[in-house]
């Protein structure tokens, strides 16, 4: 299943309070100008952001001889192995950690926006700025989402998504909010329930989780795979997001598997008809006269279902509600 699991500006307001990592490094920066030695550094961050700066017209310029694409652009971009990156960073490394979250937000939404196949940098940009900050939690939590959505929406790659969960959840053993992520993706994307329920299970037992989260991991170790397990999924996510992208893709979720639950009642509701009157409806309205139905049937997002060239109930042509979301 998709989600359009976008990036988000701030963590559930019922989480708890992630620091920033731009303040954390302001913070620090503001400290260490106090010491002796605050002129030396003040010269050697001048240098840096300085021969960062002198490097922009330098790039224009390559780009325009070469005539490269912005994707090409971003192949040709020099980025370094998180470790080393980590070591040459130093003290700077929740400042760059916070500009690298920033790079990959903007790298995500340029390709979605573009409708782009490959994310191919996505991986790396986060793992670069786990790598400086391993207590981001953010970009945890909504870099799986980035990674596991299927293009365009997202890398399609969710095995990339539980290595980045899986060292979030090193990194913080305590934060249950992770496994919950990795039981999501194990659920959705990879159709692994038995992964699902325990990843559940385990982040249930963490301080602080939610008591649902023990009720999910029954649920689905028993009923893998059922509309009423996902209905419930989705339903925590719309209740729970604090990013409006996201609570909408929950809400759109929703929408499909509630379309897909009422077009096997209408095509059962068809059956019985065709069995009692002796021939096929032809519109819905001819399930209205005989009683079938009290009025035309509308989908959750407000259009009416039809009968299709089949014979069976069907979406109607203006209906915004994707069933791709759930097969």
């Amino acid at each position: 299943m998709k989600i359009v699991r976008g990036p988000e500006s701030e963590v559930p307001k019922h989480q708890p309070e992630v620091r920033g990592a731009k303040s954390e490094a302001h913070d620090s920066l503001r400290s260490r100008l106090r010491t002796s030695d605050a002129g030396h550094q003040t010269i050697l961050l001048a240098i840096v952001i300085g021969g960062l700066l002198s490097l922009y017209p330098l790039r224009q310029s390559i780009d325009k001889q070469l005539g490269s694409t912005q994707a090409q652009r971003e192949e040709l971009m020099f980025l370094p192995s998180e470790a080393k990156f980590a070591h040459l960073a130093g003290d700077y490394s929740g400042l760059l950690a916070g500009i690298y979250w920033t790079r990959a937000v903007q790298y995500y939404g340029r390709h979605r926006l573009a409708r782009a196949k490959e994310f191919s940098l996505l991986g790396t940009l986060l793992d670069i700025t786990t790598g400086l900050d391993p207590h981001l939690l953010i970009a945890y939590r909504f870099g799986s989402l980035f990674l596991a959505g299927k293009p365009p929406e997202g890398a399609g790659d969710p095995q990339r998504a539980i290595y980045l969960l899986e060292r979030g959840i090193v990194a913080n053993p305590d934060y249950w909010r992770l496994w919950e992520d990795l039981g999501f993706i194990y659920y959705w994307d990879m159709k692994d329930y038995a992964h699902a329920a325990r990843a559940f299970q385990t982040g249930s037992e963490q301080p602080g989780a939610l008591p649902w989260m023990r009720v999910l991991a029954a649920s689905v170790a028993a009923q893998g795979g059922e509309f009423q397990t996902s209905r419930i999924l989705w339903t925590e996510i719309a209740r729970t997001a604090g990013n409006d992208s996201i609570r909408r893709s929950a809400e759109l979720h929703l929408a499909a598997l509630d379309s897909q639950e009422a077009l096997k009642k209408l095509d059962a509701m068809l059956a019985r008809y065709k069995q009692e009157q002796s021939h096929e409806a032809h519109s819905m309205q001819d399930l209205v006269v005989a009683g079938y139905l009290r009025g035309i049937p509308l989908d959750p997002l407000g259009e009416p279902f039809v009968i299709g060239p089949d014979g069976h109930a069907a979406l109607g042509p203006k209906s915004r509600v994707d069933l791709g979301l759930v097969q």
